[in-house]
């Protein structure tokens, strides 16, 4: 016995039946290239290894990138020293990581020129003494150049900031990676100088700059209506005054308080 299927296109259900078949078609044509062809003839869905960018110059890149389906894009620049100018610091994703085509690939890349910053008061920061001078280039990243030794009575107290033979003052701007020479005292000089002006300076900044000078804290003194309980305490006067001479050993007198803190007439001529 034969069984034999027709659809009659004259009948609903016949019209319905033919439209099924034609879905059911093209659904499988679609599925065949979506999922068989285009992986196929594209290489769809391959991950592809991230190369190491670091190192290279930003004109190199592209063309390395493009031959792998990949792009990039510069994400931030900063400086460093130790690469030549527009060199690849860092990517991400890292080299090695697995990606899909056409995937962005940010990059960090070296400045052409280095930042400027203001130069510090290395004769005034940590007292002035040479370790701590050596301490803060370091931070900014500035480069100790020589040290040249002047006559005076303390040693190793920094004196003088140069750079390419010239005094550079404090705030002057300077570049990152500069040479910066310090010029400190050598210990041999007169034993008598004039003392120099500790006020406004924290007070803990004046004992470290006084026992670079060899001097010893005298008398300190704190105005009657000031609480220095929980309060950075700043240099209000001080004795010997700013250009008195002294000699190495000599006591200084200071008076504390609150920065800004002003004295009344009759307080300063008691205190002086």
């Amino acid at each position: 016995m034969k069984i034999k299927f027709s659809f009659q296109t004259n009948t609903l259900g016949g019209v319905l039946a033919n439209l099924a078949l034609a879905a059911g078609i093209l659904l499988l044509f679609g599925l065949a290239y979506f999922y068989v062809y285009l992986p196929n003839s594209t290489n769809h869905g391959e991950e592809i290894t991230v190369p190491d960018l670091t190192g290279k110059n930003i004109s190199e890149i592209e063309k390395d990138l493009q031959a792998l389906s990949l792009r990039y894009e510069v994400g931030d620049s900063s400086y460093s020293s130790e690469h030549p100018p527009l060199t690849i610091l860092q990517q991400f994703p890292k080299a090695g990581h697995k990606v899909k085509e056409n995937r962005k690939v940010y990059v960090s890349v070296n400045r052409s020129s280095p930042p400027t910053l203001p130069m510090p008061n290395l004769m005034e920061m940590g007292g002035g003494s040479l370790a701590n001078a050596e301490a803060v280039m370091r931070s900014i990243e500035l480069k100790r150049g020589r040290i040249l030794y002047k006559h005076s009575p303390f040693r190793d107290l920094v004196i003088e900031m140069r750079s390419k033979g010239k005094i550079i003052n404090p705030g002057t701007r300077v570049h990152k990676g500069d040479v910066i020479d310090l010029v400190v005292g050598d210990g041999g000089g007169p034993k008598d100088f004039t003392v120099g002006n500790f006020v406004g300076m924290p007070y803990r900044n004046a004992l470290m700059r006084m026992s670079n000078l060899s001097l010893h804290l005298g008398d300190v003194q704190i105005p009657d209506d000031v609480d220095t309980t929980g309060i950075v305490s700043y240099v209000l006067k001080q004795y010997p005054v700013a250009g008195d001479s002294v000699s190495i050993g000599d006591p200084i007198d200071l008076w504390i308080g609150p920065k800004g803190y002003e004295f009344k007439a009759d307080e300063n001529e008691n205190n002086f």
